[in-house]
């Protein structure tokens, strides 16, 4: 699958200040991936985080399904441009997640079934930035945005928030992901434009 060209947009409409620069807004959901779509069965998933000192942890998904589940309700904002206001999730924060990690790592690559991988700092995954979830508009999470789980960071352009999360494994150095290697912005800030290198 080739990198999204600098050329492609769309049509834009007003947001106001929830419409970050260069963005335009969307009623649908598009769909983009790179590769095939994976299936993965519920009695097969898990969640690990693996952290720089070769500690695993690990969640099933009744596991995952035992903790506490939020609601947010965020926008979200695809490097090619379009953005979709108010998106309602059902999901686990990061931090619950990480309440039991011992680590002093700086950088998180995030792996997902399939192959995809994405990287960012540890600090934008926590304090109520990022969530597990399972649930879009109150219904299971189709496979074609990322189900049963996927992470959200919505802060960030939203190839930051991996579909098909796996896991997460903590570095002391910087790793880039799949996107990052290929041309686009290491971090992907959509207020200020980050969209590729040297953005």
């Amino acid at each position: 699958m080739g990198i999204v060209s600098r050329g492609f947009s769309g049509r834009r409409r007003e947001g106001g200040d929830r419409l970050p620069p260069g963005q335009y807004l969307v009623e649908d959901f598009p769909v983009l991936s790179a590769g095939p779509t994976p299936r993965v069965p519920l009695d097969r998933w898990e969640f690990a985080i693996d952290t720089e000192a070769e500690q695993t942890h690990r969640w099933s998904w009744q596991e995952f399904m035992a903790l506490p589940m939020q609601t947010p309700t965020v926008d979200i904002h695809c490097v090619t441009k379009w953005t979709k206001l108010g998106t309602s999730w059902e999901g686990v924060s990061l931090d619950v997640f990480f309440e039991d990690v011992e680590t002093t790592a700086e950088y998180a690559l995030v792996y997902s079934y399939g192959g995809y991988t994405t990287n960012l700092p540890l600090e934008d995954l926590l304090d109520g930035k990022a969530w597990i979830v399972h649930r879009f508009d109150g219904e299971e999470l189709a496979p074609q945005h990322g189900g049963p789980a996927r992470l959200i960071v919505p802060h960030l352009y939203f190839w930051k928030s991996a579909k098909w999360v796996r896991g997460i494994r903590l570095l002391n150095e910087d790793w880039p992901g799949f996107w990052e290697t290929a041309g686009y912005h290491n971090y992907g800030d959509p207020w200020r434009e980050q969209r590729y290198e040297g953005d």
